[in-house]
């Protein structure tokens, strides 16, 4: 009987400790809500010239290129690249209209973003205004100490430079 207790006791234990190193599965709505989240900073930080805001959701040695072929290699990089934009008046004009967030999940701790801005009113550098630009955002996002940090970002448009 004492034996048949202990085996008792040891099989509840085993199946105990079996149930608590089970991982917990990701909830990808919650975890998409952040990763789109992103995309208000980095509009908030454009609207009000913030470079810091716009780059807070970027990895140290994030990869990005924009719709002109202009390639930064760093945070570091970037944050240089958006004090001249910022400074630039032609550049700032026009509103933004994001639409069609496609979240991704490659694995728990990689994910993909996809997005389309439809930015109006902006102007060339000679004041004109161009053409409605259909900009097109793909972001790669890893999961770095609990936070989604966007380590590469392509942009891209289907239209002409003037």
């Amino acid at each position: 009987m004492k034996t048949q207790i202990i085996i008792v006791l040891l099989v509840v234990f085993v199946l105990g400790c079996n149930s608590n190193t089970e991982e917990v599965k990701m909830d990808k709505d919650i975890e998409s809500e952040k990763i789109i989240r992103t995309i208000d900073n980095w509009n908030e930080g454009w609207n009000k010239k913030d470079v810091e805001l716009a780059i807070s959701d970027y990895s140290e040695d994030t990869d990005w290129t924009n719709a002109f072929g202009d390639r930064m290699q760093s945070k570091s990089e970037l944050r240089a690249l958006l004090k001249e934009i910022f400074a630039m008046d032609f550049v700032m004009e026009g509103i933004d209209n994001y639409q069609n967030d496609d979240v991704q999940f490659l694995t728990d701790n990689i994910a993909l973003l996809r997005s389309t801005n439809i930015r109006t009113g902006q102007k060339w550098s000679d004041g004109t205004v161009m053409n409605d630009r259909y900009i097109h955002h793909l972001r790669v996002y890893q999961k770095i100490n609990n936070e989604w940090k966007i380590t590469d970002h392509m942009i891209s448009q289907a239209q002409e430079k003037k």
